[in-house]
């Protein structure tokens, strides 16, 4: 995974909160890692393929930079193997 410029991510620190859940839609095998926000929608495009977890990983990593914080400290709720995925905060 291309690591995606800082400056090019939405600032999503207000998200930070402990036992927030965060709702993501995601595009796998996408020509560019990018992360755009549509009010409560987020949508993410990874360039990894889904493949063995290797989207989902690069998807947490990806909304953790927008976030401010570690991708240790998101994890995986619901959608491990469909598009819609809901990540948790765990401050």
């Amino acid at each position: 995974m291309a690591k995606p410029k800082l400056r090019d991510l939405p600032d999503l620190s207000d998200l930070a909160v402990p036992g927030t859940e965060i709702a993501v839609r995601v595009t796998p095998k996408a020509s560019r890692d990018s992360l755009i926000r549509d009010g409560d929608t987020l949508r993410i495009m990874v360039t990894t393929p889904p493949e063995n977890g290797k989207a989902n990983a690069a998807v947490q990593k990806l909304l953790a930079a927008a976030m401010g914080i570690a991708a240790s400290r998101l994890t995986l709720l619901r959608g491990q193997t469909s598009r819609e995925k809901t990540f948790i905060f765990r401050g």
